[in-house]
C-alpha cells in the first residue's frame, strides 16, 4: 500500500498532522494520500484523558520558561529557543484546528466550553473519515527503511510504504496509554540520538518528617524547585500532601527540574500574605492567649498550621511566619513514568531541522512529545502538540504546491 504521508502515533499531534494534511486535498486536483498507524484500538486515548478528562488545550499565558529541553540550551539555536519560536507564532492554534468554542479559567487554562476532552477526539477522527484518512489501529510499526520511498513494516505482517514519515509516536510517560519509550527506536534507526528520558509533569517523592499529619490536605501554595543550590522552577498551585511527598498542579509544573536530580522544594503557605502581616497575626493571637497550636488558625488549614508550628519549633512569631513562608521539603525522587503526564527528553533538536525534519534522512519528520521538548503543566504540552503538527503539515504542504492559508 503505497501513501503520500504515514503518520506514526495517533495521538494529539498525530492526529492534528492529520487533520492539517488532509486539507491538502482540496486544493490539489488529485488526492494527497494520507494514513495514521497506531498501537492502540482506538485513536486519541491519551488526548481523551487530558486536563482530567476536560481538554486543557492551551494556555492565555506563555513564555519560553513554560518550556524545557534536556539537550545543551548554549548551542545556537537552542530546543527550547526553536520550539518557542513555532509556538509563539500558532499559540492559538487549537481555534484553527477545532469548531468550537473554548473560553480560560482564571489561571489561563483554555478548555472547550463543554469541558469534554474525549470530544475533541471525536472532532478529530470524524475530520480524519472525512477527508478519507485512512487508519491502521491496533498495530505498530515495527520497522521504518527508506529505499527510494519509505518502508514501512506493521506488527500483523503487512507493509506501507511513502514518500513522507511523521514520527508522532509520543514519549516513555503513562505506558497504559501505549507509549512505553520502544518507538524511540524508529527514529535512532536513522542515527538520531535520544537525549536521557525522565519523567515530567508527574509527583515528588519527599522526606515526609513534617507532613505526616497533613496526608490528603490540599493548599493553594507558592511552590520553588531548588537543586545544585539554586531556584530551578517556582509555580503557584495546588499542593496536595500524600503518604510519599506531594502531588498538585504546582508540583507538577516545577517536577521537571528534578530530571536526574535531587534537591529540595520550598512551600509558602498563605502566598497572598506578607511575611510582616502574617508575624502580626501570630502576635496578636499570642497576646490574646490563644495556645501555641492555634497561632495559626483560621489564616491557614488547622493541620497546615499545627505541622508549621512544630516544624518551627520556637513561640515566636517570626518564627512561625518564617517557617509558613519558608517551609522545606527534600525531595528523594518521583514516581516515574507510570504516573507522569510527559517525557523530559527525546530526540534532539539538533539534527531536527527548523521544519521539524531529520538533518539525516530527507522528507522524514517529527511533531510532539518524541522530541527534547516538554512543558508546564497547564496546556502547554498540548500547544506543542498541534502547534509542531501544523508546523510540519505546512512544510510537507509547501513542498506539495500549497501555501500556508490550506492548512
Amino acid at each position: 500500500m503505497y501513501f503520500d504521508a504515514a503518520i506514526v502515533g495517533g495521538g494529539a499531534s498525530g492526529l492534528a498532522a492529520a487533520a492539517f494534511l488532509s486539507r491538502i486535498t482540496h486544493v490539489r486536483r488529485e488526492k494527497f494520500n494520507i494514513c495514521v498507524i497506531d498501537g492502540n484500538v482506538r485513536l486519541g486515548k491519551k488526548l481523551s484523558a487530558t486536563g482530567n478528562g476536560q481538554g486543557n488545550v492551551g494556555n492565555t499565558c506563555m513564555s519560553p520558561k513554560n518550556y524545557h529541553g534536556s539537550g545543551p540550551q548554549e548551542y545556537e539555536g537552542s530546543s527550547v529557543k526553536r520550539a518557542y519560536d513555532i509556538i509563539s507564532r500558532r499559540q492559538r492554534v487549537h481555534e484553527s484546528l477545532f469548531c468550537g468554542i473554548f473560553s480560560a479559567d482564571e489561571r489561563g487554562r483554555i478548555y472547550p466550553a463543554g469541558r469534554q476532552a474525549s470530544a475533541l477526539t471525536d472532532c478529530l477522527i470524524r475530520e480524519l473519515a472525512e477527508n478519507k484518512v485512512a487508519t491502521f489501529t491496533g498495530v505498530k510499526v515495527t520497522a521504518i527503511k527508506k529505499d527510494g520511498l519509505f518502508r514501512l513494516t506493521l506488527s500483523d505482517g503487512k507493509s506501507i510504504s511513502a514518500k513522507y514519515v511523521l514520527l508522532c509516536v509520543g514519549g516513555k510517560a503513562q505506558k497504559q496509554f501505549g507509549t512505553d519509550g520502544s518507538s524511540y527506536a524508529l527514529a535512532e534507526a536513522f542515527g538520531h540520538k535520544i537525549t536521557p528520558l525522565y519523567p515530567s509533569l508527574v509527583q515528588l517523592k519527599t522526606d515526609t518528617t513534617y507532613i505526616k499529619t497533613l496526608r490528603g490536605i490540599r493548599a493553594d501554595c507558592k511552590l520553588t524547585a531548588v537543586t545544585d543550590g539554586k531556584e530551578a522552577a517556582t509555580a503557584r498551585g495546588d499542593v496536595i500532601f500524600t503518604e510519599y511527598g506531594i502531588s498538585g498542579n504546582a508540583v507538577f509544573s516545577v517536577s521537571s527540574a528534578f530530571a536526574g536530580k535531587t534537591g529540595e522544594v520550598v512551600i509558602e503557605f498563605a502566598p497572598d500574605i506578607d511575611f510582616e502581616t502574617l508575624k502580626t497575626d501570630v502576635c496578636g493571637r499570642k497576646t490574646r492567649g490563644y495556645e501555641e497550636s492555634e497561632l495559626l488558625a483560621i489564616t491557614l488549614n488547622n493541620q497546615i498550621g499545627r505541622a508549621v508550628i512544630r516544624r518551627a519549633a520556637s513561640g515566636r512569631p517570626e518564627d512561625i511566619a518564617a517557617a509558613a513562608k519558608h517551609f522545606t521539603l527534600n525531595v528523594t525522587g518521583t514516581l516515574g513514568f507510570d504516573y507522569a503526564q510527559v517525557t523530559h527528553g527525546g530526540v534532539d533538536m539538533r539534527s531536527v531541522t527548523d521544519e521539524l525534519e531529520s538533518k539525516l534522512c530527507k522528507n522524514l519528520f517529527f511533531a510532539g512529545e518524541v522530541l527534547d521538548i516538554d512543558g508546564d503543566c497547564g496546556g502547554y504540552n498540548l500547544t506543542w502538540a498541534f502547534a509542531s503538527a501544523r508546523h510540519v503539515a505546512l512544510a510537507i504542504g509547501s513542498r506539495e504546491g500549497c501555501s500556508s492559508e490550506d492548512v
